[in-house]
C-alpha cells in the first residue's frame, strides 16, 4: 500500500466533496451546521484555492483531508477545518495519521508555529473528547444560541517557543 501527504489541488475537488459529504453525514444527522456538512463543489474548490488543504492518498485513493488556514478573529495560531476521513476507513488511525503529519510536519516544522487550533461544536458528542485524548485544550467558546457553542481547541506543538510568543505578546499589550 503507497501512501502520499499532499496539497490538493482543484482537480481533487470532485473527489474531495465526495469524500467530506460521506465522512460529515453523522454531523447532518445530528444537526450540527458546519460548512462542511453541506459543502458544494464550488465551496471545496474555494477551500482548496484560499487556504492549504492536504490529503492523504492511499494507492492513489485521497482517504482523509484537512485544511490549514488563518482564523484570525479568535487566534494567531493557524486553524485546521474541514477534517474528513473515508467512512470505510474510520478508526483505522487514518485520521490520526493525517492530523499529526500536519500538525508536526506542516504547523510545527515548516510554518514554525508552536501550537495549532480547530472548533468543534459542543453538541458533538464524540469529537471534544477525541481532541482532548489527542493533546488539544480548550481555550474559548462561542455561543451560537440554538446550535450551542461552538468550542476553540489548541494543541501545543513546540512547548518552549509557545512560552516564548505568549510572553512577546504579553510585553506588546502592556
Amino acid at each position: 500500500m503507497s501512501e502520499l501527504f499532499r496539497l490538493a489541488t482543484v482537480e481533487d475537488a470532485e473527489e474531495l466533496l465526495d469524500l467530506t459529504l460521506r465522512a460529515y453525514e453523522p454531523i447532518r444527522k445530528l444537526g450540527i451546521k458546519f460548512p462542511a456538512a453541506t459543502a458544494t463543489i464550488q465551496l471545496v474548490k474555494e477551500n482548496i484555492q484560499n487556504s492549504r488543504c492536504y490529503v492523504l492518498e492511499s494507492d492513489e485513493k485521497i482517504v482523509a483531508t484537512i485544511t490549514a488556514r488563518t482564523y484570525k478573529e479568535i487566534t494567531n495560531w493557524p486553524f485546521l477545518w474541514w477534517f474528513a476521513v473515508d467512512p470505510l476507513l474510520k478508526k483505522k488511525g487514518v485520521g490520526s495519521k493525517l492530523l499529526t503529519w500536519v500538525e508536526e510536519t506542516v504547523i510545527r516544522d515548516q510554518l514554525g508555529a508552536p501550537a495549532v487550533t480547530l472548533a468543534t461544536s459542543d453538541r458533538h458528542p464524540w469529537l471534544i473528547p477525541m481532541y482532548e485524548r489527542k493533546g488539544y485544550e480548550r481555550f474559548f467558546e462561542v455561543d451560537q444560541g440554538e446550535e450551542g457553542k461552538g468550542v476553540f481547541l489548541r494543541k501545543i506543538l513546540h512547548p518552549e517557543r509557545y512560552e516564548l510568543e505568549k510572553h512577546k505578546e504579553l510585553q506588546q499589550a502592556n
